[in-house]
C-alpha cells in the first residue's frame, strides 16, 4: 500500500512534467541545456531567498508573536521577487544566447491524503511555472508590462497562500483555478489558435503527424 500511494503520487506530481520534457525538450539537445541552464537559476534564486530568511531570522531573534507572522509574510514576498527577477535574468540571457547562435547558425488529514496533497501541490506548481515562463517572456519580448504585473501577483498570490496555509485547503483551490486561465494564455501566447487546438485534437495536424512518426 505504502508503495501504491508512493509512485501514485509522484506520478501526479511529476507525470505532466515528464510528458512535457519527453515530448517537447528531450528530442533537442539545444534545449535540454537551457532546461538545465533554466534550473540552475531558480536554484541560485532559491539560495539567495534562503540566504535573506536566514539574515531575516537572525537579525529578529527567535521570538513568537506577530513577528512571526510579518516574518512569514516578508519570506514569501521576498522570494516570490526574487524568483521573479532570477526569472527576467534567465530571460535575459536566453535573448544574448539566441543573438550568438543567430550569428553563427541564422485538517489534519492522514499521511496518504498528505502525500497525495503535497503531490497535486507539487503538480500545479510546476505546470504554473512553465505557464509563468512562458507569459514572462512574451512580456519581456514585446515590452509589454502588464503580462510581467499578472505573473507576478498571481505567483505572490498562490505563494503566500501556500505558506499561510500549508495544509493547502485554500491554495490547491485557487492555484487550480489559475491554472487554466494561465494554461490558457500561455497557449495563445505560444502561437496556439482554436483552430489549431480543433486540429490536434481530431489527430487533423499533418506537421504534427509528420513529426510523431520521424520521432518513432
Amino acid at each position: 500500500m505504502t508503495a501504491a500511494v508512493f509512485f501514485g503520487c509522484a506520478f501526479i506530481a511529476f507525470g505532466p512534467a515528464l510528458a512535457l520534457y519527453v515530448f517537447t525538450i528531450a528530442t533537442d539537445p539545444l534545449r535540454i541545456i537551457f532546461l538545465i541552464v533554466g534550473a540552475f537559476f531558480w536554484l541560485i534564486s532559491l539560495l539567495v531567498s534562503s540566504l535573506v530568511w536566514f539574515v531575516a531570522r537572525t537579525v529578529a531573534g527567535n521570538r513568537d508573536g506577530p513577528i512571526e507572522t510579518y516574518l512569514l509574510i516578508f519570506g514569501v514576498l521576498i522570494s516570490v521577487l526574487i524568483q521573479e527577477i532570477f526569472r527576467f535574468a534567465y530571460y535575459k540571457l536566453l535573448k544574448k544566447a539566441n543573438e550568438g547562435l543567430k550569428t553563427i547558425n541564422p485538517d489534519e488529514p492522514g499521511p496518504s491524503m498528505r502525500l497525495l496533497a503535497y503531490a497535486f501541490m507539487t503538480l500545479v506548481i510546476i505546470l504554473l511555472h512553465v505557464f509563468w515562463g512562458i507569459i514572462f517572456f512574451d512580456g519581456c519580448e514585446k515590452k509589454n508590462w502588464y503580462p510581467l504585473l499578472a505573473v507576478i501577483l498571481t505567483h505572490l498570490l498562490v505563494s503566500a497562500l501556500t505558506f499561510l496555509n500549508p495544509q493547502y485547503e485554500i491554495s490547491l483551490v485557487l492555484a487550480y483555478m489559475i491554472m487554466p486561465l494561465m494554461g490558457t494564455w500561455a497557449f495563445f501566447v505560444a502561437g496556439g489558435s482554436r483552430r489549431s487546438l480543433k486540429r490536434y485534437l481530431l489527430c487533423q495536424d499533418k506537421d504534427f503527424l509528420l513529426y510523431s512518426q520521424r520521432s518513432r
